[in-house]
């Protein structure tokens, strides 16, 4: 198996709210979108993130269409954490974890989109 990029689609209520948040705060950009659906991707990560609006008529399987966000974390690991933070947190973003070390060396911070989703910055310290 060659995968030559990866993607993780996440089902919202407002799609153009989540891509809005990741393209001012994260630097992605839209490849492409329809009616229910923007694909972005990011010059850096070699991924997409894709927003599907939730209830669409083409989600498969129809089972599990309901909106992304209980227990996932969207994280990205980045350098110089507190940086960022204070850039994504003057620009009005919701802050909800301001940065915190873990003892194993994880220093993380976390933001929430307009949908709820939750965007963590990862920086690993000694």
């Amino acid at each position: 198996m060659n995968i030559t990029r990866t993607a993780i689609s996440l089902n919202v209520a407002d799609i153009d709210a989540s891509a809005a948040f990741a393209t001012t705060h994260f630097g992605y950009q839209e490849e492409m979108s329809a009616e229910g659906f923007v694909s972005l991707s990011h010059p850096a990560a070699g991924s997409n993130l894709i927003f599907l609006e939730t209830g669409l008529g083409t989600f498969k399987p129809a089972e599990i269409a309901g909106a992304a966000g209980q227990g996932l974390l969207l994280v990205f690991v980045v350098e110089d954490l507190d940086a960022q933070f204070a850039r994504i947190a003057a620009s009005g973003a919701r802050v909800v974890t301001a940065p915190e070390t873990e003892p194993w060396g994880e220093r993380y911070c976390q933001f929430a989109d307009p949908n709820g989703l939750i965007w963590q910055l990862v920086q690993w310290v000694e």
